[in-house]
């Protein structure tokens, strides 16, 4: 399992890409940043540019494509013309090349197509960004999957291998999920990767019920339990990174001070074998 030096990344999903926590994040040391195309209403590429144009070249900087305005609201589509457009509107709105470009939510344009379709349109897109890191648009490229399940029933051995594949992380993690992802980043020979979404969003009250800190060594014990399920979450699965969205300088100092703290990885596999045994029974 991963270990060694894990990266917290701030996450813009829910944030209101306030100047303060861009500053906060880079006193703390966190200088990996994630947005995507369709955060704050298809407009976070523009905000970032507007409120911190001076401090985005201080970051490594991710975000997303997959997603348009539609006349109904957001539409996913996976066509390679309109990828490419939208890497490069992302790089003249964020006024630089993003560091990483991530396919947003494949799935979404997967689902109820035939294997042969299926299999064609996502070797089109991931082609489409790989063409882009090569010709500078970016420098690396990936998959950022909210339910990589639908994604690995896909034959994807042949297709360009991501550098990047962002999955759903932590104890909220089912073990369907968790299995499938280390079988896709394996077949898919993918680089890197990250967790996202550790804490469960607005599943807050499940860390008042469930306390993680036994996963930690003993020593650690003086952290909380939220600290505690993030610091774990570089495990379910085994990440290089994990991005957690926060407004609060001090929600995210606390984040920060959790990445010192070793995880028992032991409980964690003792854990997981558990969960495969509930799932058997």
């Amino acid at each position: 399992m991963h270990g060694a030096d894990p990266r917290l990344v701030l996450g813009l999903h829910r944030s209101r890409h306030h100047r303060d926590i861009l500053t906060a994040a880079l006193e703390l040391g966190v200088t990996a940043l994630d947005t995507a195309a369709p955060y704050l209403g298809f407009r976070s590429h523009s905000v970032l540019a507007e409120t911190a144009a001076d401090l985005l070249p201080k970051f490594t900087l991710s975000t997303k494509v997959g997603f348009f305005p539609g006349t109904k609201g957001a539409e996913h589509s996976l066509d390679p013309v309109r990828l490419r457009v939208a890497v490069e509107k992302a790089a003249r709105e964020l006024g630089r090349e993003p560091d990483t470009v991530l396919l947003h939510n494949p799935e979404r344009s997967l689902t109820g197509q035939s294997s042969a379709d299926a299999h064609a349109l996502l070797c089109d897109a991931c082609t489409t960004l790989a063409d882009a890191a090569r010709d500078g648009l970016c420098q690396n490229w990936g998959v950022a999957s909210w339910d990589p399940r639908l994604v690995s029933v896909v034959r994807v051995d042949d297709l360009p291998s991501p550098d990047v594949l962002m999955v759903r992380a932590g104890f909220l993690v089912g073990i369907d999920l968790l299995d499938d992802t280390a079988v896709l980043r394996d077949v898919w020979r993918a680089g890197e990767t990250w967790g996202m979404s550790p804490l469960g969003g607005g599943h807050g009250k499940v860390w008042e019920e469930f306390d993680p800190r036994p996963f930690l060594r003993p020593h650690y014990g003086n952290l909380s339990r939220i600290q505690a399920a993030f610091r774990t979450a570089f495990h379910l699965p085994s990440a290089n990174a994990v991005a957690v969205g926060t407004d609060n300088p001090g929600h995210l100092a606390q984040l920060v001070q959790a990445l010192g703290a070793e995880v028992d990885t032991a409980a964690v596999s003792q854990y997981l074998r558990a969960l495969h045994s509930h799932r058997q029974n």
